[in-house]
């Protein structure tokens, strides 16, 4: 087997352990999100109570934003503070860089998550935010994960990349 390169070896280095500061559901199409303190997250389903309905193989079962990142779109803004409901993303985490997960499956809790791609904002936020919402957001929008084993998920959970 071949050594890794040294880019190798700085992308698979990822000693930050990240925490679950927020969780939401959204119950239906055009809902609001309801704040939820614990979940019980399920492979092939999502969150319990999400509007998810994709199939097992879905790679959007659970959406996740960094709280780093909603104080840079709320700049963008030129607002103080954003509400993470707004994004209409499932978790917010802080403390780690969600894009060291790519390629990875990661642990929060006892759930197991598979980095599936990015989560880009879509025309909405542009209503939601106001003029320039779409931009703020590009580059801040999170990641989509699958779910590979399933568990409660509790504020304050931790958030690493599995060994």
């Amino acid at each position: 087997m071949a050594e890794p390169t040294p880019m190798q070896v700085l992308l698979d280095t990822l000693p930050q352990t990240g925490q679950v500061e927020w969780i939401g559901i959204r119950p239906a199409r055009g809902q609001a999100m309801e704040t939820l303190e614990r979940v019980i997250v399920s492979p092939g389903k999502g969150l319990e109570g999400d509007r998810f309905k994709g199939r097992e193989t879905s790679k959007r079962q659970v959406t996740l934003i960094q709280q780093e990142h909603l104080h840079a779109i709320a700049s963008c803004l030129q607002r103080e503070a954003v509400s993470p409901e707004v994004f209409r993303r499932n978790i917010v985490v802080s403390g780690l860089n969600l894009l060291a997960l790519k390629g990875k499956t990661f642990r929060i809790g006892t759930v197991v998550l598979e980095y599936t791609g990015l989560c880009h904002p879509c025309s909405k936020m542009e209503t939601t935010l106001g003029p320039g919402g779409y931009n703020a957001m590009r580059g801040h929008g999170g990641i989509t994960t699958r779910v590979v084993e399933g568990g409660e998920l509790v504020l304050g959970d931790s958030v690493q990349a599995c060994s």
